[in-house]
């Protein structure tokens, strides 16, 4: 359309409408491009800049956001790993333990959210893992048979011989075998172990012989019957005459004996050579102390280097005896060298004891020493 123009030539209108009025009511022309820059420039100065807290806080949700997002990735690469991964055989046929894995699959460590830590294992859960307990031989039945019968040679064949019963009761591999049963040739006593019933007796005690000026001894049957043979042995080998003096002492004889010892040698010096009562092998009719009698029968003190002291430390074994406290072990023992006094555990035993290199019935069954009483 045509312009219209006023009389003083001012341009007055157009097509699309006045343009636009100023406050005052005079038309304004739209400001020029540079105008528009200054009053962006002046509208943003005029604007409040976000605070310290707000630029911290906006910075803490990047961070867990990234963080959550990587545990998320993680999480999934986990589940498609364990869903899709091949099991004990590869695509084809090698075992999955002659695969070497993927580096991807090692390289990286899945990760886990910080301080969180596995849940522990409920009660039930941990006695199932526990291996099962055992009875060893015990569930053999040739074994509990001579058990209940009471003839400890059998049980001791049942175990598979001396040697591996000895192994077996000292790994625990054999629980129904007890070594405080004063019944049975394998029993130990020692300063830790008293006997359980203090007033204990033998069920069947025999005169094992008589030496003069000194009484008789008795012992149990079995053991009674061995140390006539070992007797009778080392007199054929000219080891000379060989007397029994100490057999079975009942309890209220080791207190006589004990108080005696007290009485000379103090507390300390007697426990070194005489047990407490209660505590003594000779309760259970299976100890004996030996003397020399060639010509005559000395004391316990003459036996130390005869040819008879000799022969026993070499061939008493082969009887079922040993010298129960040999000298250098008195720190298991407790006590010192009594090279007389003899502990009966039975001619199968007393092999594996003298093949094995042992010197002490401690050793034997891997028991704690027993240098001192408990209190």
């Amino acid at each position: 359309m045509r312009r219209a123009r006023r009389s003083n030539g001012a341009r007055v209108g157009c097509v699309g409408g006045p343009p636009p009025a100023g406050e005052n009511g005079h038309v304004t022309e739209p400001p020029p491009p540079a105008s528009r820059r200054a009053l962006r420039a002046a509208v943003e100065k005029a604007r409040p800049a976000p605070s310290a807290p707000r630029r911290a806080a906006r910075r803490r949700g990047i961070v867990v956001l990234s963080a959550t997002a990587a545990v998320l990735v993680w999480a999934v690469v986990a589940i498609l790993f364990a869903v899709f991964a091949p099991g004990d055989t590869d695509r084809a046929g090698a075992p999955a333990a002659d695969r070497a894995p993927a580096p991807w699959a090692t390289a990286l460590p899945v990760p886990t959210l910080q301080g969180a830590t596995p849940p522990e294992p409920s009660a039930e859960a941990a006695e199932a893992a526990a291996p099962a307990p055992t009875d060893g031989i015990c569930t053999e039945a040739a074994l509990t048979a001579a058990l209940a019968a009471g003839d400890d040679a059998a049980v001791i064949a049942a175990a598979g011989g001396a040697a591996a019963f000895r192994e077996r009761v000292a790994s625990g591999a054999a629980p129904c075998i007890d070594l405080a049963d004063p019944e049975r040739v394998w029993v130990v006593v020692n300063k830790q172990r008293p006997y359980a019933q203090l007033e204990y007796a033998p069920s069947a005690l025999v005169a094992a012989g008589t030496v003069a000026d000194a009484g008789h001894a008795i012992l149990r049957t079995d053991a009674a019957a061995a140390l006539a043979e070992m007797i009778a042995a080392a007199r054929a080998a000219g080891a000379g005459e060989v007397g029994a003096q100490n057999g079975y002492r009942a309890y209220g004889t080791q207190r006589s004996i004990y108080a005696a010892q007290v009485a000379q040698r103090g507390a300390a010096g007697a426990d070194l050579v005489s047990a407490r009562p209660g505590f003594s092998e000779h309760q259970s009719g299976l100890a004996v102390d030996v003397v020399p009698c060639d010509p005559a029968c000395g004391t316990l003190d003459d036996l130390a280097g005869t040819p008879a002291d000799a022969w026993i430390r070499e061939h008493a074994w082969e009887y079922g005896w040993i010298v129960r406290y040999e000298e250098g072990y008195t720190a298991i023992t407790g006590y010192a060298h009594e090279p007389w006094h003899l502990r009966y555990i039975g001619a199968d035993l007393a092999r594996a004891y003298r093949e094995g290199g042992f010197h002490s019935l401690e050793e034997f069954f891997e028991l704690p020493p027993a240098p001192d009483y408990a209190d």
